[in-house]
């Protein structure tokens, strides 16, 4: 062993960034099913019915591996569940009356402002490098959201619904990871979607939307949806936040939009110009840039030089 690897960062260090990139990914599959549902029900209506196809799956995981209930509920977990729905549900009415890319783009500066809320309220500052990689990931969320073909009409109606749900996202980060801090994942996750099913209702009862689709095909997206971006993605991200710094797992998600963009390109022959490619690469330089971020908490008792732990006895 080396001076070098007695210095180097232990290796579940980045077990919390892993998971966080691969609930990252399966999160960037919600546009692709909420699109192939919407021909049988509403946006709102699908967001309830992936909320409440998961409970079931996540009280039976719960059990199963932890071998226990769901511990009691807190404040934040019930706040970062109805910041969550609000989000969803404000995005997907913005939508409806501003071009995908400005809402594209809005919505991401709220993973952007995760680290400033927490270095506020959480007292986790930053190093240098995370402020580079912030530049670094808005300029390739600008570019692979706003680089496409010019199209589609804008309301700053709807660019207001994209900044609340933008700063709905900000707020949900924060309330999720001070409940991490106090509940185990599997529980955080399985509270999460019972208060968003509960809030996806009242705004499914506000829109006006049907709650059954005609058929029962209709279920399938939402089913998708449940298991793929509700199980698998929100739980992977509310797992990494427990072991990330919630500055750092802003920029880490901002994979999403990589992922739907590269989907659609295949699924919908929606190619990607030059411009949106170079900011997907941006996006990712600036996740990987994001990791020199991480304030790493010393061990109590770090470890000698080698040529004083090594010395021969005299």
């Amino acid at each position: 062993m080396t001076e070098t690897e007695l210095h180097l960062p232990p290796a579940r260090a980045w077990v919390g960034p892993l998971l966080l990139l691969a609930g990252g990914v399966m999160i960037g599959l919600a546009p692709i099913g909420l699109r192939y549902g919407l021909d049988a029900l509403g946006p709102q209506a699908i967001a309830f019915w992936r909320y409440l196809f998961a409970i079931p799956l996540l009280f039976i995981l719960l059990v199963g591996i932890e071998q226990r209930l769901p511990r009691q509920i807190n404040r934040y977990v019930v706040m970062a569940g109805t910041f969550f729905a609000l989000d969803i549900g404000l995005w997907h009415w913005g939508l409806t009356l501003t071009t995908v890319a400005n809402a594209t783009f809005i919505v991401n500066l709220g993973n952007i402002c995760v680290g400033f809320v927490a270095w506020l309220f959480l007292k986790e500052k930053p190093k240098p490098i995370w402020f580079i990689a912030v530049l670094v990931a808005v300029a390739g969320a600008a570019a692979l959201s706003l680089g496409g073909e010019a199209g589609g009409k804008t309301d700053i109606r709807g660019d207001l619904m994209a900044l609340g749900a933008a700063c709905l996202v900000a707020a949900y980060m924060l309330c999720s990871k001070l409940a991490r801090n106090r509940l185990g994942a599997m529980d955080v996750i399985f509270w999460l979607t019972v208060v968003e099913a509960g809030v996806a209702a009242l705004l499914v009862l506000v829109s006006g939307e049907a709650f059954l689709p005609a058929t029962l095909s209709g279920f399938a997206a939402p089913a998708f949806l449940a298991l793929a971006a509700q199980v698998g993605g929100q739980g992977l991200i509310i797992a990494g936040l427990g072991r990330t710094p919630a500055a750092v797992a802003g920029i880490v998600v901002l994979i999403q939009p990589v992922v739907a963009a590269a989907i659609s390109w295949q699924l919908f022959d929606e190619p990607l110009t030059a411009i949106q490619g170079s900011g997907a690469a941006l996006i990712l330089f600036g996740i990987w840039l994001s990791q020199g971020g991480i304030r790493r908490k010393r061990p109590k008792t770090e470890a000698k030089p080698l040529q004083e732990a090594v010395k021969s006895p005299s």
